[in-house]
């Protein structure tokens, strides 16, 4: 069974941190997209599809009838999970209905804090206030499945206003929660003020390096006592609510994305589409950058995200024995039976672990 990944990069506005090949685009482009979407995926040599996954950008702002032309050429239905990506504030009703309808039963809300100063400070306009209003309704309308993404990081995050956010989880109730550490880099307005010493968006109020794991840590600490417990890095969720889409990721399990900038796995190769809506539209064919893939260094580099961790093969102890060992020691690794994962410390140093099995 393959996963479906469908990418839908238009927003309402550019959030300062968003480093996604996502934005405000002209309109006539949005219906040349959605075409080119269409066709991409009427073109697939179908097999099965248990998950689909939304993207984005803001798919729920897609209009109703642009949403059913394209998930109608994805066979499966019901699927086992299908997930839309929300912007808090585009929630309605009747929007949630017709996404029932379609075959969507989880949505993914991107709210990043529930602290209305740092809310501004990054461009969003939704309050603590809308998404409780907003997973009351969709709780309403038959979908209890949702994910809550918060952001640690943000300019004027502090230790209290963090907490306040996770009190907000806890009042919620979520069966799923996503924590990211936020990534500075040129691809987002923020990211490159920060590394430009600038005064923009907040640049200066960014957290310390050393703050933000420890806002992250606080984050698995508290999430834990409400029982939604950490599975993979920055995804966290209660028994049995795991996003049966995104495991496909770190499980290595085969995944098609349509769309720009949307990646693929069929088990062999790896490809992604051309990055921009403009240059999407315009090509026959938008895969780009096709690269065999290396299950051995994959396994290691992917699977170690998860909390399980990896089960290396005989030949893999022997063939990773020195890094292994040597995490052991360093204690960022750890072996029970014959499972190999990354403790605690061990998550906070990623990077440096994976970068040995490359």
């Amino acid at each position: 069974m393959s996963g479906v990944y469908i990418s839908y990069p238009f927003c309402s506005q550019k959030c300062t941190y968003c480093n996604f090949a996502s934005g405000v685009f002209p309109r006539q482009l949005e219906t040349q997209y959605v075409d080119a979407l269409v066709r991409e995926i009427g073109e697939y040599p179908w097999g099965t599809a248990d998950t689909v996954y939304l993207g984005g950008g803001t798919p729920s702002q897609m209009a109703d009838a642009d949403l059913e032309r394209i998930l109608s050429g994805v066979p499966g239905l019901p699927w086992k999970e299908a997930t839309m990506e929300a912007a808090p504030g585009s929630i309605t009703r009747e929007r949630v209905r017709n996404w029932r309808r379609l075959g969507i039963n989880r949505v993914s809300l991107g709210v990043q804090s529930f602290v209305s100063s740092e809310l501004v400070r990054t461009g969003r306009k939704h309050t603590a206030a809308t998404v409780e209003a907003e997973v009351s309704l969709l709780g309403d309308c038959g979908i209890d499945n949702i994910n809550i993404d918060l952001i640690a990081g943000l300019p004027g995050q502090t230790v209290q206003s963090w907490s306040e956010s996770l009190q907000w989880i806890e009042r919620l109730q979520p069966p799923h929660v996503s924590v990211y550490m936020l990534e500075v880099d040129a691809d987002s307005r923020l990211g490159s003020e920060v590394l430009l010493n600038g005064q923009r968006y907040g640049a200066p109020d960014v957290p310390s390096d050393d703050a933000i794991v420890a806002m992250y840590e606080d984050a698995v600490d508290a999430l834990a006592e409400q029982g939604i417990a950490r599975y993979e890095i920055s995804n966290f969720a209660r028994p049995g609510r795991e996003s049966l889409h995104n495991l496909k990721y770190w499980r290595l399990d085969p995944y098609i994305g349509f769309g720009a900038d949307a990646h693929s796995f069929d088990g062999q190769w790896r490809w992604q589409n051309a990055e921009t809506p403009a240059e999407y539209v315009e090509m026959p064919d938008p895969r780009m950058d096709r690269i065999e893939a290396n299950p051995g260094e994959e396994k290691f580099f992917v699977g170690l995200r998860l909390s399980a961790g990896v089960k290396p093969a005989p030949e893999e102890w022997e063939a990773f024995a020195e890094p292994i060992k040597h995490f052991v020691e360093e204690g960022l690794l750890e072996r029970e039976g014959g499972s190999l994962r990354l403790t605690r410390r061990g998550v906070l140093l990623s990077n440096e672990v994976f970068a040995e099995f490359l």
